[in-house]
């Protein structure tokens, strides 16, 4: 009787143990990573009797969860990918909105500035023209300024975002340490605790939002996970903190490391290929640094060439003097790598100390030509297979050649003093990156503005030839408008005779030349174009100019900077120069760049999102509840539950009615 009674116990068991599973899978239906649980049952086994095996009913061997270790690895891989290109192309959007479009763009500027030099030409001595070229100026400035300063709050934005990731991370990974080592003592028992493994996995999903992870299971039920290819992140009960740590240059940027045995370790960034992390840095090492040098490409460019436009022409000053610049703008920087060697007192070996007291770099650098600028940084380090040359390599482009001291490349020149960088120091030079930050008008007089050609050319009273002046420009300042330049035509073909001759009166330099039709006539610095045709004994005189009030001559060359090729000429194999771009074409360049990174952000969004969903669905497919098959369970284990307590019933009753026949 009491085999009976057992077998109605145990099936009693089993059934109350699955319908409080089965609730429980009911309730935690929409608990975020809740995984279906199920209780595992066996038979107990059968009992021998002479009269063969009896069955003793059913026993609970455990209560399992329904999980799938790939799946989960894919679920946690595709959302880092997608968290990295959604936090990308949220970066690149706010980017987008420095390189503003229309009559809010830095290009408009600077076309308005340029055509504000029309009325200048047209009235030379009109005060109201020059103060809209000054209005025009400082409104150039300040976009310019506006520009760099949005960058500066994107690159600080960027700096606290990680830095609120790497605490998000490290207090999920203190949390997976913790549930580590619960999990490890509950392994003990010989039964998984399924809830802690459930939390353990979500909070490792919520890391790879941040950080893309890898995890490798331990004997004891422990989990480490490991980022960068293999640093260790958690492993078993303890917790490496990541650490925000400054840029080894520029200390407004910054690294990712990880703190182990008291030393901060740099956590490579390439090897950080998911996560919101992973998209700041790479947001912040390859877009923003290529943004702020493209625009000080373009600041330092048109400011290079308006200033030394400027000072080829005569002011209204009194006396009159060559213009002063328009502009200024930040300038460029050396910036020593914090891995230098230093003297004891922290200076760095190879520094001098200013005036004020800083460590100055013995590096120096110094723009030659700004139309050969490019958008980029460069780094510095000593060549080790040739002494006393370097190694200079473009970041941009990865493009590295090996120079000497002093030598011209990209429109800047590197210069070395004493003393000398050791064999492992390194610099990043950026011509171009300060500029737009400190970009401001310095002239504020209206009179300032050198519209005046310093030289004027007047034709003879005697010529028959239809030749006259069309545009003197000064195209060098090697001109000297002491000298003057007396041209005489010797033929109808074009050919003339020309002489230099100094304020005292005595010829320093003569010489003939051919002109024709479109051709200017290049001497002493300026260039002479034509109108018609000149005639045998024709002649030209060039000479300083008698009224600056009344001469446009410079400002028409202010006005030709319009379709000037200022912008990034390169120095082609051959030794000529790219034709380079206009400022306005280049800001177009500038802006469809980063449409184009916008773009193509959003498109790789849009792709590992999808993924990432598809990922999310199909392991909720295979862990997580289903309310109808619940339900369904549900009528199934309480009928098993009924029938149980029927056969207890039955037993009951055979033994009530044992005892009472063997009572009579």
């Amino acid at each position: 009787m009491s085999g009976l009674m057992s077998l109605g116990t145990r099936a009693m068991f089993a059934n109350y143990a699955a319908l409080q599973t089965t609730g429980s899978n009911i309730a935690n239906a929409g608990t975020e990573g809740y995984s279906r649980q199920q209780v595992e049952l066996s038979t107990a086994g059968g009992q021998y009797t002479g009269a063969g095996f009896f069955g003793q009913g059913v026993k609970i061997d455990t209560v399992t969860r329904a999980a799938d270790a790939f799946l989960t690895r894919e679920a946690a891989s595709s959302r880092a990918r997608a968290a990295l290109d959604e936090t990308h192309l949220e970066q690149l959007t706010r980017l987008e909105k420095v390189f503003a479009s229309g009559e809010q763009g830095i290009g408009y500027a600077a076309g308005q500035l340029l055509n504000a030099f029309v009325d200048v030409a047209n009235r030379p001595q009109d005060s109201s023209a020059r103060q809209v070229v000054l209005a025009r100026t400082e409104e150039l400035a300040s976009r310019f300024r506006a520009a760099g300063e949005q960058i500066n709050t994107l690159q600080a934005g960027v700096s606290q975002d990680l830095r609120n990731s790497v605490a998000t991370v490290n207090a999920l990974a203190q949390q997976v340490a913790g549930i580590n080592q619960q999990i490890a003592a509950a392994f003990g028992t010989g039964h998984q605790p399924n809830d802690l493994l459930d939390q353990r996995d979500r909070l490792i999903s919520e890391i790879s939002q941040h950080i893309e992870v890898t995890t490798i299971p331990a004997d004891d039920g422990s989990l480490g996970v490991f980022i960068g290819g293999g640093q260790r992140l958690v492993l078993s009960n303890s917790a490496l903190p990541l650490k925000v740590l400054p840029d080894e240059y520029d200390p407004a940027r910054v690294r990712l490391g990880i703190a182990e045995a008291g030393t901060d370790r740099l956590v490579p960034g390439d090897s950080i290929r998911g996560g919101s992390i992973a998209g700041l840095l790479k947001f912040q090492n390859e877009d923003l640094g290529e943004a702020r040098a493209l625009v000080g490409q373009l600041a330092t460019a048109l400011a290079g060439r308006l200033n030394a436009q400027q000072a080829l022409g005569l002011d209204l000053r009194q006396p009159p003097g060559t213009g002063a610049p328009l502009l200024a703008v930040g300038a460029p920087r050396v910036l020593p790598s914090g891995s230098n060697a230093r003297a004891a007192d922290g200076s760095f070996l190879a520094s001098t100390i200013a005036a004020d007291g800083r460590s100055v770099p013995t590096v120096s650098l110094a723009i030659t030509d700004v139309t050969q600028l490019q958008p980029s940084d460069y780094e510095l380090r000593t060549d080790p297979l040739n002494p006393g040359q370097y190694l200079l390599r473009r970041l941009s482009d990865g493009v590295e050649r090996s120079v000497l001291p002093g030598q011209e490349v990209d429109g800047f020149r590197v210069d070395v003093g004493t003393p000398a960088p050791g064999p492992n120091d390194r610099y990043l030079l950026q011509p171009v990156s300060n500029a737009p930050a400190g970009m401001a008008r310095v002239l504020d007089d209206p009179r300032g503005i050198a519209a005046a050609s310093q030289v004027a050319a007047t034709v003879g009273a005697e010529n028959v030839g239809t030749a006259t002046v069309g545009a003197l420009r000064t195209v060098s300042s090697a001109l000297d408008p002491d000298r003057s330049a007396d041209i005489a035509f010797t033929d109808d073909a074009g050919g003339y005779s020309w002489s230099l001759t100094d304020a005292g009166g005595t010829v320093v330099a003569s010489g003939t030349g051919t002109w024709s039709a479109g051709s200017p006539i290049a001497l002493n610095g300026f260039e002479l174009s034509l109108n018609g045709v000149p005639r045998s004994g024709d002649t030209l005189q060039v000479a300083r100019t008698a009224f600056p009030a009344a001469n446009n001559g410079n400002a028409l060359s202010l006005l030709d900077l319009r379709d000037e090729g200022m912008v990034g000429r390169e120095l082609l194999s051959g030794g000529a120069l790219s034709p380079g771009e206009t400022i306005t074409s280049a800001y177009a360049r500038a802006m469809a760049d980063v449409g184009v990174r916008v773009q193509s952000a959003r498109g790789a969004s849009a792709i590992s999102g999808a993924v990432a969903e598809n990922a999310a669905e199909a392991l909720a497919s295979k862990t997580g509840v289903n309310l109808d098959e619940e339900a369904a369970r549900l009528i199934q284990f309480q009928q098993g539950y009924q029938a149980a307590a029927k056969v207890l019933q039955i037993a009951q009753g055979v033994f009530d009615t044992l005892l009472s026949v063997a009572g009579r």
